[in-house]
């Protein structure tokens, strides 16, 4: 039986299209899957579509299952929620999350998926790649109970981190954003928020995920001496200049970056795969539907992605809902 999908590529910087292909027959250790959803991760994809991924990181950059190479033409994505089609039988039938591109359907092997828990709906799943992202990126901070905290950066990848900060007992949090509607967001999420001028200082922790240099300095700003700023942001080709000095040195600041493709050496103990199950785990939390913000279908991308891009949509995860084509 032949298998056919559509799949969406960047065929050059800014400029997205669908293509037909036709998918391999699985092996006995692989499975189909039929997409439901997928999520367009704002920050790091329009990056990519864009043409922003410096070469000297195209390999770090490249996706699981990435085909083609930046600039472009290549396929890169990696927030799918399916049902498995045809597979071992205790995956037949099953809602799974991949690191697979936006395709409608494809043929990967049976441990590149992970089941969803029956407690989280398959459309806001998408989420666990982000998720996994603040996993890692908490792992990497260690913060301690009655820590002051500020998440400056109220995109996808801050609010992830925010939402899992509010259930950490005893911590003051607060989203920090230039936006002011991200105040909604923060409420949904249940911690505080203020505009970069009106955040609280002597912060214990700061992460930042802005990827803007205003918010990198702000974030050194409200530390309290021997604080740290932990660095989640990905500037792609962008230079950033850091204010350095002044009293940076004499408050004995700390400044680390974060980053998901490789597991935090604090949890040595975790591997890839727990890590992510521990994600769509916390998934359950019904707070974070509010880090999906819009939804379009999937024919729509090749329109979606430059507006995304310039700002047009102010999305935080804009999810692609699927019907049974292809």
């Amino acid at each position: 039986m032949k298998r056919t999908a559509r799949a969406f590529w960047i065929g050059a910087p800014g400029h997205g299209e669908i293509r037909d292909v036709v998918l391999p027959d699985p092996a006995e250790d692989e499975v189909v899957v039929r997409s439901l959803w997928s999520g367009v991760s704002r920050g790091t994809e329009t990056l990519v579509f864009r043409g922003g991924v410096p070469e000297n990181q195209y390999a770090s950059m490249r996706g699981p299952f990435q085909e083609g190479d930046f600039p472009g033409p290549v396929k890169y994505g990696y927030l799918n929620v399916g049902v498995v089609e045809e597979g071992p039988a205790a995956l037949l039938g099953r809602t799974v999350f991949c690191l697979y591109p936006h395709q409608t359907r494809y043929v990967v092997p049976a441990t590149a998926v992970t089941p969803v828990p029956d407690s989280v709906p398959a459309g806001r799943a998408v989420l666990a790649g982000t998720v996994e992202t603040a996993v890692n990126a908490l792992w990497d901070a260690r913060p301690l109970i009655g820590d002051r905290i500020a998440v400056v950066g109220g995109g996808m990848v801050g609010c992830s981190v925010a939402a899992l900060l509010a259930r950490f007992p005893g911590a003051r949090v607060q989203l920090v954003d230039a936006d002011p509607t991200r105040a909604k967001t923060a409420e949904a999420l249940g911690v505080g928020f203020a505009l970069p001028a009106d955040a609280l200082g002597d912060c214990d922790l700061v992460v930042h995920a802005s990827a803007t240099e205003q918010g990198l300095a702000r974030a050194l700003e409200l530390l309290t001496p021997e604080g740290t700023v932990l660095e989640l942001s990905w500037y792609g080709d962008r230079k950033v200049s850091l204010p350095l000095g002044e009293a940076f040195h004499s408050r004995r600041l700390v400044i680390r970056s974060s980053q998901v493709g490789t597991v935090s050496p604090n949890r040595a103990d975790r591997s890839y795969a727990d890590r992510l199950a521990l994600a769509l785990d916390l998934l359950a939390d019904p707070a974070l539907d509010a880090l999906v913000t819009g939804e379009s279908d999937f024919e729509e991308l090749p329109d979606l992605l430059p507006r995304l891009a310039s700002g047009e949509i102010p999305a935080l995860c804009h999810r692609v809902r699927y019907t049974d084509i292809g």
